[in-house]
């Protein structure tokens, strides 16, 4: 991901470059006003720059949090995965365990049998040893009747004790089958233990894992909020040097003016300034002058025309765009090759030889405000489209019937209807006459 070192240190720059263009409207020379207007593109194009460069790493940030939230996901359903076979594993150790004891009660019970026929056959054995004891087995043979009744008895004691010393040995062999047994669940249970302690690192790491994909997160989208306060911080820096370019523009041009014959001083005398500074923004206002000589007549409707929006000028600035529809949006610009919003309205004012500022925030002070109702062809109108009421953050030229032309973000140059859809909603009823 691209690094970028981008600090206060720029803003602090254009505040000060701001200040000190912003003390005097009028310079010595033209000279000095275009150094100070080559100074202020210079540091706008740095503006942009840092522009560019935050609005990348942004980007390559909402990328990493995209990324990042995949693997927390998938470290979510890991943990979720080995905390049901923890779950599992517990259970089937706690059933081993209950087997294991379960088989231990039948070895004891097995073990108890086998001893005590054991000791019944033992018995038996010494007492036919020693020719005594409760069961004497030479009394019962010697207590038959005949030969006969002798063979039987010695033939059922035979029996007995045949029956007894199998019995032991199947005894046993049952007791072997239940230690085998009780091995193998001895050996599952050791499984188990091992299981569970490779379980329990598992779920030791996950949780790791689960933590420093959360602190991740969090520097991200801290780093993102600084990103996003220098990017604004800039694009306000940026509209005030846009501002006090065009003031230092219209110096250079108002600098660079002819100076007026005397009769034509006479004939202006009378007329009021058109320049005016409104909220702290030059404004200089101008229209092209006839070289013919009208009489006071000509002269009162030409007046009239101008005040309807009607004259040559204003004409050429309504239709001034229809040229160039299509023409992309392009942030900052001001010439047919890319317009913004308020560098479209400046340049088509530009062609009817009319000087007003290239911001919009500047363009809302321009001229005098009327109503919609009274709205005529070449009117500004402007749009809040940047936040909330009042805020102007789009403007264009209003060509009645409800249309404006104006460049769009979405689709450049054209001609756009204020009267239902997006433009009415956002159309604040703010509008202003260049006079």
């Amino acid at each position: 991901m691209k690094k970028m070192v981008v600090g206060m240190t720029t803003v602090a720059v254009v505040g000060i470059s701001s200040a000190f263009f912003g003390i005097s409207a009028h310079a010595n020379t033209v000279d000095e006003l275009e150094d100070r207007q080559t100074e202020i593109e210079s540091e706008r194009l740095d503006i942009k720059a840092d522009l560019s460069e935050a609005e990348s790493e942004i980007a390559d940030i909402l990328f990493e949090l995209e990324e990042l939230n995949e693997e927390m996901n998938r470290v979510d359903d890991a943990l979720e995965h080995n905390t049901t076979k923890m779950d599992e594993t517990e259970e089937s150790i706690e059933k081993s365990e209950e087997k294991v004891t379960s088989l231990e009660e039948e070895i004891d019970t097995l073990e108890e049998t086998i001893e005590q026929r054991f000791a019944i056959l033992e018995e038996r054995i010494v007492s036919y040893q020693k020719n005594g004891g409760n069961i004497n087995y030479l009394e019962v043979i010697f207590g038959s009747q005949n030969f006969g009744d002798f063979v039987n008895r010695v033939s059922a004691i035979n029996k007995i004790t045949d029956s007894d010393a199998s019995l032991i040995e199947q005894q046993e062999e049952d007791k072997q089958k239940v230690k085998a047994k009780q091995d193998e669940v001895l050996d599952k249970l050791e499984e188990l233990e091992n299981m569970k302690a490779d379980l329990d690192e598992i779920l030791v790491l996950i949780e790791d894992q689960q933590q420093q994909n959360e602190e991740s997160e969090e520097k991200l989208l801290a780093r993102q909020d600084d990103l996003t306060t220098l990017k604004e911080e800039l694009e306000i820096e940026d509209s005030d040097l846009a501002a006090l370019e065009g003031e230092v523009s219209e110096s250079i041009t108002a600098a660079n003016r002819p100076e007026p014959s005397s009769s034509q001083n006479v004939a202006q005398s009378s007329e009021p300034e058109l320049d005016d500074e409104v909220e702290g923004n030059l404004t200089t206002l101008s229209s092209e002058e006839s070289n013919s000589n009208n009489d006071s007549s000509n002269s009162s409707n030409n007046n009239n025309n101008d005040n309807n929006n009607s004259g040559s000028g204003m004409s050429t600035v309504i239709n001034a765009g229809f040229d160039h529809i299509g023409v992309p949006y392009t942030w900052g610009g001001k010439t047919p090759s890319g317009f913004d919003c308020s560098g479209f309205v400046s340049w088509a004012f530009a062609q009817g030889g009319y000087s007003i500022p290239s911001t919009t925030g500047a363009l809302a002070g321009t001229g005098s405000k009327v109503s919609y109702s009274n709205a005529q062809p070449g009117d500004l109108v402007f749009f809040d489209t940047t936040g909330g009421p009042g805020t102007n953050g789009h403007v264009g030229i209003y060509l009645g019937g409800g249309q404006f032309i104006g460049a769009q973000n979405s689709t450049g140059l054209d001609v756009a209807d204020m009267t239902s859809g997006y433009w009415k909603d956002n159309f604040n009823g703010h509008v202003r006459r260049v006079n």
